[in-house]
């Protein structure tokens, strides 16, 4: 009973948004909402060539396929709430609908982490052992390897937003963020949140330390190789093959070992900065790495770009 009247969890949540920058709030409306259909258009245009065109199935683009589904998913399991949240300052949301998407962004972040580890495996294999490729990455491999990306990220979704929406808030229920971001919503609890920290420690080493290492270390194999084939044009076009992937990861990667840091304690000191930053930040990983991906696969992969040349031209003729 004592410990009922302590935990007195709220019904709700108020999302602050950048209602303390009414200028901002109008930019990034318009920004975000451009941004928001780019993702859909370009991603969605990618999974149609991916599915649609035999040549694509492979691999490499089946992981892609599944990449572009997972950022078309993310955004918008935020972006919605987050352009809703600029036009009706002090947006509330439900404490179901906060949990709903704290754990469907974690989910995709998590899942991102070791889809790009498995593209990277793939990548490896196809330079380091093209002969050995049809068979390392047969239809029987790489299904499973995408299928338990998608469950490990489940996983650690689950554990995460469990052990968050169980923590009392004690009736403090304004969420200084554009989103229920969870690291924000741990900001709230009025008890210690240590097992928080070192879950979330935990989690960063093994979706973020351990898929960099993985991935490191096999461009270190890959650049390796690349640079004993003898002829320029060979290098050229065995580098061309893994420059989007490598692009994708180190926009990738670099947001996140920005974004998912320890949870900081309130202080008065440059708080309004910090604040700011800690909005922007992961408003650039969630909607302008998604909206890159399209982008630097088609620029830099002429399969892709002649896959969706013949879809529209297919569209053309049609008509």
């Amino acid at each position: 009973m004592e410990k009922a009247n302590w935990s007195s969890p709220v019904a709700g949540f108020i999302l602050l948004g950048l209602s303390d920058h009414p200028r901002l709030e109008k930019i990034f409306f318009v920004l975000i909402l451009l941004m928001y259909l780019m993702i859909l258009l370009g991603n969605g245009v990618l999974i149609l060539v991916t599915i649609l065109d035999s040549r694509l199935h492979t691999p490499m683009y089946f992981f892609l396929g599944n990449l572009s589904f997972l950022d078309i998913c993310y955004t918008t399991s935020s972006v919605p709430l987050v352009l809703d949240g600029f036009l009706t300052p002090r947006k509330t949301i439900s404490f179901s609908a906060c949990a709903v998407q704290m754990f469907l962004s974690f989910t995709m972040g998590a899942t991102e982490c070791v889809l790009l580890g498995m593209m990277a495996f793939d990548r490896y294999v196809a330079i380091c052992n093209p002969l050995r490729y049809p068979v390392v990455m047969s239809k029987a491999a790489y299904v499973p390897m995408a299928v338990s990306s998608w469950a490990i990220g489940g996983t650690a979704s689950v554990v995460h937003t469990s052990l968050t929406i169980q923590l009392p808030f004690c009736g403090n229920n304004v969420i200084n963020h554009l989103a229920c971001e969870i690291l924000a919503v741990l900001r709230l609890a009025c008890v210690d949140i240590s097992i928080n920290v070192i879950s979330m420690g935990v989690t960063n080493v093994i979706f973020l330390g351990v898929p960099v290492l993985f991935i490191s270390i096999s461009y270190v194999f890959i650049i390796a190789t690349i640079l004993r084939i003898p002829s320029a044009e060979g290098r050229r076009k065995a580098f061309s093959t893994c420059s989007a992937h490598f692009t994708v990861v180190v926009i990738f990667y670099g947001t996140l070992f920005f974004m998912y840091r320890k949870p900081k304690s309130k202080d008065s000191l440059g708080q309004n900065k910090e604040d700011l930053s800690d909005k922007l930040i992961p408003l650039f990983y969630g909607v302008v790495t998604p909206m890159l991906n399209p982008i630097i696969y088609s620029l830099r992969n002429k399969d892709v770009k002649s896959a969706v040349w013949n879809l529209m031209s297919q569209k053309c003729f049609t008509r």
